[in-house]
């Protein structure tokens, strides 16, 4: 789940032109201007980078879920029909994205589970 955050952020930073057409194809054209895109893209690579080092989880992980929650809303004729045999505009490449959203879901739902995390290793050591 982090490095999908980094990726997505690394593509807002080299590919501009991609991250302005996804803006304007899903997001109704919010935030789609470049230097937006570049300061959100910095900012997921950043969140990414807390979720694969686990590390400030009770604030990454709710950021990571609230992120792929959006993504998930803005492509939702994809989840509800890949093929787009009803719906216009579906592509099946999005399909995934309510998966990624339950995932994200999970990920902070079983955050005291969590014992590969650095967080969660350095307070076990700290009390141990």
């Amino acid at each position: 789940m982090g490095w999908l955050m980094v990726i997505w952020g690394l593509d807002k930073l080299v590919n501009v032109d991609h991250a302005m057409a996804v803006a304007n194809g899903f997001y109704l054209g919010v935030g789609s201007q470049a230097i937006f895109l570049k300061i959100f893209g910095v900012l997921q690579i950043m969140l990414g980078a807390l979720v694969v080092l686990g590390v400030w989880r009770r604030r990454a992980y709710p950021a990571l879920f609230l992120i792929c929650l959006v993504t998930g809303l803005a492509v939702w004729k994809s989840i509800l029909d890949p093929w787009g045999w009803v719906l216009e505009g579906a592509n099946a490449l999005f399909y995934p994205s309510f998966i990624i959203a339950a995932a994200a879901l999970a990920l902070w739902g079983l955050i005291d589970e969590d014992t590969l995390a650095l967080e969660a290793r350095s307070a076990s050591g700290a009390g141990g």
